[in-house]
């Protein structure tokens, strides 16, 4: 039963919601999913699929994978005692098409005999239509590269889609519905028949209206996840891909925007990645999930799409997705002045607003925390929260009502920025409403001023408060020194260059606290915290 004060949270949760996903949500519980004869017929191919694998393989021998830092077996494909999200990864057949695929013909042949047996029809989380997208694809890539199919695997494939299309996710949409869409439209260029032709155009109709709104002007991915992007980026590639591979199914027209989607794409994934070439964390992002640029520009290179990109630029605005980059010869500083995400799809966004990530000579020296879990866990809600990013809390209170898993109530909107280049420094200047909500209506007005071996970060807080703190994460690699000041303490970083850090108008406390790179894993950091002595605070950050 719900309690009544959380009331008020859950409405201006689903007030934002479209009326689709009410409606589907609810739609959802009142019919069941009908089959029709499978078709085994194929078509024909112009080539062959080109096989790049994006990711090492996840297979670790002796029928055992591993998925989000944790290994165990193919024992039960809905084991209750295993993560949801372990399973899902085994249902995913990622592996398929992963680094060495060709090494391990027989064990996935086996391993989609023994999916077949053990997952019957609608039955289980292999059903689900997120994980029917994704292991649909990796099914029909792996039989254009040269695998041929048995008739049995071809019917059941048939029959995995059809349970897809009555069951798109448009009480999710975002990601969940491109992946359903993309899945529609690999099946429909695979199969022959009237199911197959049905399925090309419904998909290509879903991705016509999505792909022109989930891709922002900029080239971000509208959900403003840095990990997701890149998942949506190699979507594209073989959504690409597959237009040259039936070309007489998909049009020309339809190709040539694919590829200029991706071209911008490629610009928005290299302006946000940290010098090491990896995404930043803001939002749901972690590394290992999503391939790396590197490997999605060997992809593309493998396609004859152009998308490397370089800019003498110093200052990138991302103003449709809401980032801003600053980059010289030693700092790249990436800074988060944007909503959560939209407005009807926030789930995987954090408490952030205002929060920053800085590499200094190549190496990340201040990060958010990162996402190591998802679910409906206190973890996973730490994780989301504004004292897990490099910003400001104020009264113990979240800029964003984040809750449960993927939950955002009400939110912080920023104003827009202001960039200065003007003389030796580069200057943003940002605020947000998130803290009006609260009993002495806060404004947080942030600014921050780089220049080559300094950066200086200067906060405000217009309104009434009981306390207030600035969070800074650093990086488990770069060693902190404290001082006898309490204002002040050095960070070594591994190069041996050392940097000293001082406060004004706040005390410094070095608090034990952990970061998380990569889903299933937690290393052991160190924050900064500075406590607001009065409604401003200077940080001080300089080469020593």
């Amino acid at each position: 039963m719900v309690k009544v004060e959380e009331i008020p949270k859950i409405y201006h949760t689903i007030k934002y919601l479209k009326l689709i996903q009410i409606f589907n949500r609810i739609s959802r519980k009142f019919f069941s999913v009908k089959f029709k004869v499978a078709s085994t017929e194929c078509n024909n191919i112009s080539i062959g699929w080109n096989n790049i694998p994006l990711l090492p393989s996840c297979y670790q021998g002796n029928e055992r994978f591993k998925f989000l830092n944790v290994t165990d077996t193919v024992s039960d494909w809905n084991d209750n005692k295993k993560v949801k999200l372990w399973l899902y990864n085994l249902h995913y057949f990622d592996d398929l098409n992963q680094t060495g695929w060709k090494d391990r013909t027989e064990i996935h042949k086996n391993l989609i005999d023994t999916w077949i047996k053990q997952n019957p029809l609608m039955v289980g989380n292999g059903w689900e239509p997120y994980t029917i997208s994704l292991r649909s694809v990796n099914w029909i890539k792996w039989f254009l590269s040269g695998n041929k199919p048995k008739n049995e695997w071809l019917n059941s494939l048939s029959l995995q889609v059809q349970a897809l299309e009555q069951q798109l996710e448009y009480h999710l949409l975002g990601n969940h519905l491109f992946a359903n869409a993309k899945a529609l439209v690999f099946a429909g260029c695979f199969f022959k028949g009237e199911l197959a032709c049905r399925w090309l155009a419904r998909g290509l109709n879903i991705l016509h209206k999505e792909v022109a709104e989930q891709i922002l002007s900029d080239g971000g991915n509208f959900e403003l996840s840095p990990m997701y992007h890149n998942i949506i980026l190699a979507d594209m590639l073989d959504l690409y891909q597959l237009s040259l591979v039936y070309p007489e199914l998909i049009p020309e027209r339809v190709k040539a925007y694919w590829g200029s989607v991706i071209q911008k794409m490629f610009e928005w994934a290299a302006i946000m990645q940290h010098p090491d070439g990896d995404v930043s964390f803001f939002n749901d992002s972690a590394k290992g999930v999503a391939p790396k640029l590197n490997a999605l520009q060997l992809y593309s290179k493998e396609l004859n799409l152009l998308t490397h990109f370089t800019s003498d630029s110093k200052v990138f605005h991302l103003e449709s997705s809401g980032y801003v980059v600053v980059q010289d010869q030693n700092n790249k500083l990436i800074i988060d002045v944007a909503k959560v995400g939209p407005d009807y799809i926030p789930g995987h966004a954090h408490a952030d607003t205002l929060s920053f990530e800085m590499s200094i000579d190549g190496f990340r020296v201040f990060v958010n925390s990162g996402t190591s879990v998802y679910g409906l866990g206190s973890e996973r809600l730490r994780q989301r929260k504004t004292n897990a990013h490099n910003t400001v809390i104020v009264d113990g209170k979240d800029s964003s009502e984040v809750w449960s898993g993927f939950r955002v109530a009400k939110r912080a909107y920023p104003s827009k920025p202001v960039i200065d280049e003007s003389g030796s420094a580069i200057t943003i200047e940002c605020s947000h409403d998130g803290y009006m909500r609260l009993p002495g209506k806060v404004t947080h007005r942030r600014k921050w001023r780089l220049m080559k071996e300094q950066l200086i970060i200067h906060d405000q807080l217009l309104g009434y408060f009981n306390n207030a703190e600035a969070h800074y994460h650093v990086h488990p690699d770069i060693q902190i020194i404290e001082s006898s000041c309490d204002d002040t303490v050095t960070l070594d970083l591994p190069t041996g260059v050392r940097y000293r850090v001082k406060a004004e108008g706040a005390d410094i406390s070095v608090i034990d606290t952990t970061w998380h790179p990569e889903f299933g894993l937690s290393i052991a950091n160190k924050k900064l915290v500075l406590n607001f002595r009065h409604k401003e605070i200077k940080f001080f950050l300089t080469r020593a």
